[in-house]
């Protein structure tokens, strides 16, 4: 299907973004647009789009000065995975996003717009739902920080308002050490959402040694804290009831991937199998 008609703007920073989007008419920001351009295609009625891609320095990976690491917004989904800090201290960051799509998409799509596209299927989101990672928003209002935790809502609906631009994810500061396990599946390899997946991660410096997350069996991308809190006072004795209670938290639909009952299964299975390996 071709697109329709709407107006291109290529900002060169923030304020002349922000300046654009704020004329009156429907605009939507486009970091990768991947996923906005093929939206367009098939229902999304947009009047103009915002490219924010020749904005200088929207495309960094920097540490931080407190030692975490930030994201900007128009930094391509490869060079995250290829950063040798991310590798060193979010190695579920890693492992999570280079699940998504096919090496090519890798080279458009950004983690910024993944996560701004708000889908329960999105890959890179439930990694930096377990790292406890923020969302830089700025309009101009103001900056805000948005922990992932409350940035989800339902499916294609976060807490980003229509006037603001996450400029970027920023993680808390990390060490090496951390084990992680992400578990997918999907009707076929590449190019296709997750009909379910689970990550699992141990070790590091986060406040909870067992993180667990669900993809593609709620509204939004979700944690498990009552599995977390169960493993970190007993620990793998109780992998069984974590990977019980995982289950019972999935609220899934069924559809053209997969049955309710299929993923309820299945959220049950890759937890264990991701428990075991972050544990070994």
């Amino acid at each position: 299907m071709l697109l329709p008609h709407f107006d291109y703007r290529a900002a060169r920073s923030i304020d002349e973004a922000l300046a654009l989007a704020n004329e009156g008419i429907s605009s939507r920001f486009m970091a990768g647009g991947t996923d906005l351009i093929a939206q367009m295609r098939i229902r999304l009625k947009v009047e103009r789009v915002i490219d924010l891609k020749k904005i200088p320095g929207l495309d960094a990976i920097a540490e931080t000065d407190d030692g975490g690491l930030e994201i900007g917004a128009t930094a391509v989904i490869s060079d995250v995975c290829r950063h040798a800090l991310v590798q060193a201290r979010y190695p579920a960051l890693v492992k999570c996003a280079s699940e998504l799509g096919a090496y090519a998409l890798r080279n458009r799509a950004t983690v910024v717009g993944n996560v701004c596209n708000g889908s329960p299927a999105a890959d890179t989101s439930v990694a930096l739902l377990c790292l406890d990672a923020l969302a830089v928003a700025v309009s101009q209002r103001g900056e805000r920080l948005i922990p992932l935790s409350e940035f989800f809502i339902a499916p294609g609906k976060t807490a980003r308002a229509s006037d603001e631009i996450i400029t970027a994810i920023r993680l808390p500061a990390a060490t090496s050490g951390m084990k992680a396990s992400y578990n997918r599946l999907s009707r076929r390899r590449g190019m296709d959402l997750a009909t379910v997946a689970v990550l699992t991660t141990h070790g590091g410096n986060a406040a909870s040694k067992y993180r667990i997350g669900l993809v593609a069996v709620a509204p939004r991308t979700l944690r498990v804290p009552q599995a977390e809190a169960l493993l970190d006072r007993q620990g793998p004795s109780a992998i069984d009831e974590a990977a019980a209670i995982a289950r019972d938290t999935a609220t899934p639909i069924s559809d053209a991937r997969g049955t309710a009952d299929y993923r309820r299964a299945m959220v049950f299975a890759l937890t264990l199998r991701g428990l075991a390996a972050v544990t070994a």
